[in-house]
């Protein structure tokens, strides 16, 4: 499989990939993935604030979520460790976060895009394999395109699509070693809760994989059961 990994700045200068895989480790794709885990039908990429309070408007039932401390509107924030105590069964999520909502709505022209997280990694690297795809273009989100947890999580999957055996404490010593982790394990970051980076490294903790794709005009995410 030819893999290549770029940050959301470098998607304007390839052409629209076939097959995307956007990566936000810490901590928008295990969040969704936490979402679906706690019974979440679909989840909603909004591409602004503005748009997720605007859906939410139109649809007081649907769960709103940000990046950051919580605010007017939002039901909770992006934090799996917060997400995890909600019960959203059977309910639309509608997510809008810093960089990876936005990776996902830049890829929204691609045949296949999936979100991944290392609690999902094997899911998605099944559904890979699975499709038979011969190039993938992986979407760094975080830093410009160098957040270590989001390159180390690309290129576990992308290694473990191709070697099955594949180790991944490497790849989740990097995460663990990232700036981000960082950030969060000091209270840098706001709306955090004390068990986000352990709950962003715990690898496979879901069976499926998610795959976004425009649904009247929304870029919707949902979990695929992967074989």
């Amino acid at each position: 499989m030819d893999s290549r990994f770029l940050g959301i700045h470098e998607l304007v200068e390839v052409d629209v990939p076939s097959v995307a895989v956007v990566v936000d480790v810490m901590r928008a794709f295990t969040v969704a993935a936490w979402a679906f885990g706690q019974g979440a039908e679909k989840i909603v990429l909004a591409e602004s604030l503005g748009e997720a309070l605007a859906l939410k408007a139109r649809h007081p039932d649907w769960v709103a979520v940000k990046d950051g401390p919580p605010a007017p509107g939002f039901d909770t924030v992006n934090s799996p460790g917060l997400v995890r105590s909600i019960d959203l069964g059977g309910r639309t999520v509608v997510q809008k976060t810093t960089a990876g909502t936005v990776g996902a709505l830049a890829v929204k022209d691609a045949s296949l895009v999936l979100c991944a997280s290392f609690v999902v990694a094997e899911a998605t690297a099944r559904l890979l394999r699975t499709r038979g795809c011969d190039g993938v273009t992986f979407v760094v989100t975080g830093e410009d395109g160098q957040a270590d947890e989001d390159l180390a999580c690309a290129q576990y999957i992308a290694r473990r699509t191709t070697e099955v055996g594949t180790d991944a404490a490497e790849f989740l010593r990097r995460a663990g070693a990232s700036r981000a982790a960082g950030e969060l394990a000091e209270g840098v970051r706001q709306g955090v809760h004390p068990d986000d980076v352990a709950l962003c490294l715990e690898l496979d903790r879901f069976p499926f994989a998610m795959v976004a794709a425009v649904e009247d005009s929304l870029m919707v995410l949902r979990s695929c059961a992967v074989a």
